[in-house]
């Protein structure tokens, strides 16, 4: 990075051993405000189902494992959606496959994989997406959709045969349609070519050292109850849930480690319609939901009901009630 340079810039601290730190600086009237994303480096790569994935390995294939398509992970900043991306990527990987990734930057390396970092005086998204185009790639992670020009391109390299993987930066899976309206890409690109969205956010997991058992309050029976009667789901509220305490081992804050919330929009034949006719939003998520399309609350209230987590930090990132 530049100290001399008054504007916002994207840089990295590679002097540790154990972390990659990236870093962004933006200027503001006091001075800079920076900005550190840390990432260990030469970590393992998590089960697609330890990081908290729904459902089973063939719901999972059925989400992901798939040619002429694109699946895409929707989420705001910070929300791990690269993370997610890696694992869907190691579960995939096999000598016979040739997949080839475009990131800005290369995060963790896997063996096996063609890894493509960006350089932003010199190459992009687009511009290195035709190139990995003209290299008979079987699947293709582009790191982010972020304008129309690469949403062009990683639409037409499903189109032709291609398994597309990418992230876009809203806040549901239903949401990940209108934001490629917006980019400009039509409806028929996106019905015939989109294949499943997935969205989800992380939420702190219940320290295991000092977690201590209970049941659940008559209010919060209340709550989870309600939930499960908007999207028509019966929820056991009769088992027991934890309060956080903090310790030692959780530096006092009572958890420790985190777990994703998942929701996953399968596009059927009557979506892919609804977005070919150009159904609004509400439309879309009506149609999903009689399908057995579930919101992230429902995937959040499971990982409460089954000890991951807790209804507090849920609604810290939910505002569900």
């Amino acid at each position: 990075m530049h100290q001399e340079k008054q504007e916002a810039q994207d840089g990295r601290i590679l002097i540790y051993e154990d972390y990659n730190i990236r870093v962004s600086s933006q200027p503001n009237v006091y001075g800079e405000k920076f900005v550190l994303r840390l990432l260990k480096k030469n970590s393992n790569i998590k089960n697609i189902f330890e990081l908290g994935f729904p459902g089973t390995e063939e719901n999972l294939r059925k989400s992901i494992q798939k040619k002429n398509s694109i699946t895409i992970i929707a989420a705001p900043t910070g929300e791990g959606k690269t993370t997610t991306l890696y694992s869907i990527m190691d579960y995939l990987n096999s000598p016979e496959i040739n997949i080839t990734t475009i990131e800005d930057p290369v995060e963790i390396r896997i063996q096996g994989l063609n890894q493509i970092e960006i350089d932003e005086h010199k190459s992009s998204f687009s511009g290195a997406l035709r190139t990995v185009l003209r290299q008979d790639p079987d699947i293709i992670l582009v790191g982010e959709i972020r304008d129309t020009e690469t949403g062009e391109i990683a639409i037409q390299a499903g189109q032709t045969g291609h398994y597309v993987l990418s992230t876009i930066h809203t806040i549901d899976s239903v949401e990940v349609i209108t934001r490629l309206r917006k980019m400009g890409l039509s409806n028929y690109d996106i019905s015939s070519t989109l294949a499943t969205a997935i969205s989800q956010r992380l939420v702190r997991r219940i320290c295991p050292k000092c977690k201590k058992e209970r049941k659940f309050t008559e209010e919060e029976k209340k709550m989870i109850t309600a939930i499960g009667e908007k999207y028509n789901i019966k929820f056991d509220v009769n088992g027991t849930t934890y309060d956080t305490p903090g310790c030692k081992h959780c530096n006092n804050t009572g958890y420790y480690d985190r777990i994703g919330i998942f929701e996953v929009l399968n596009l059927s034949d009557e979506i892919k319609e609804a977005v070919m006719n150009g159904k609004s939003s509400l439309e879309i998520r009506k149609i999903a939901l009689e399908e057995g399309y579930e919101p992230l609350a429902i995937d959040g209230i499971r990982k409460v009901i089954n000890g991951y987590t807790t209804l507090e930090e849920l609604n810290k990132r939910l505002l569900i009630f």
